[in-house]
């Protein structure tokens, strides 16, 4: 695996590469609190068969922006649209998760052509895939107050972070301790709250294009998996059931454990995988 940065519009991409550049392109957009670290155990059980790409989303992981970038998912999409152009990615499956699904969907909705597949680990487009979890954030939507905001700083905690790497998890030693501990630890960058708490507030424009989301899922029927974490605190079976909604073909699978499924079921995740994507026509 190689650990590469790119210059894409003035911004240095970090982002985790591996395989043969002539094969079948594989994107891997990873959300909240992580980065393209918690692709590190799946790549290698991919890259025989897929070129992968893995980069870290602005105010993650090591990649760097410059000026005044406005910390919107929006501006995230676009940003990942020209990294795409800057490596010449003209097709791709997209495997998206938490923060990468709303960033992975808007992409797929701008370049329906490029993208040939989509795998969505715990990644949600639908309300009823919003669990309670999400009510102190909602409440911020609503009123967007300093009081309602510092509220939200307790998810920004190592404590917190922890917690979304064990919480449903059977067995707490199947996770890896340098996960969470390096998620808070880049969390707590001098100025990273303040970006979190931007995107916290501007989450609200992922919900209220979910509709548009499900459009772009009738219209176009992308081959769509749907590998979820069951006992994930945030994004609830619905949301994953419900992708056969609108995509019937869509596939959904269920594994025995949280947010971070690749943490304790990555062989398992990345077998589904392999069987998905060999009916894939890139």
């Amino acid at each position: 695996m190689f650990h590469r940065t790119i210059d894409v519009s003035g911004h240095t991409v970090f982002y985790r590469e591996a395989g043969d550049p002539g094969a079948p392109v594989l994107l891997l957009l990873h959300g909240f609190p992580t980065s393209s670290h918690m692709f590190r155990d799946l790549i290698p059980l991919l890259a025989d068969r897929y070129h992968v790409v893995a980069p870290d989303l602005p105010g993650f992981g090591f990649t760097r922006v410059s000026g005044s970038f406005r910390y919107t998912f929006d501006e995230l999409a676009k940003l990942v649209g020209d990294f795409t152009d800057a490596l010449g990615l003209k097709r791709y499956a997209i495997y998206v998760f938490d923060y990468g699904a709303p960033v992975g969907f808007r992409l797929a909705r701008a370049r329906p052509e490029r993208v040939a597949a989509i795998i969505s680990q715990n990644g949600n487009a639908y309300e009823e895939g919003l669990s309670t979890g999400w009510n102190p954030i909602q409440t911020y939507w609503r009123e967007p107050t300093p009081a309602n905001r510092a509220a939200l700083r307790n998810l920004l905690t190592p404590e917190l972070t922890k917690w979304q790497y064990v919480q449903g998890v059977t067995d707490e030693s199947l996770v890896a301790p340098e996960s969470y501990t390096l998620d808070s630890a880049l969390l707590a960058r001098p100025g990273n709250d303040e970006i979190q708490l931007d995107l916290f507030l501007d989450y609200a424009s992922n919900v209220a294009l979910y509709p548009k989301f499900q459009e772009y899922f009738r219209q176009h029927q992308p081959p769509l998996l749907a590998a979820w974490g069951r006992h994930d605190p945030f994004f609830l079976p619905p949301g994953a059931e419900a992708f056969k909604r609108d995509n019937p073909k869509a596939e959904v699978h269920f594994f025995d454990t949280g947010h971070f499924a690749l943490e304790t079921h990555v062989r398992e995740i990345a077998e589904t995988i392999r069987s998905f994507l060999a009916k894939v026509t890139f």
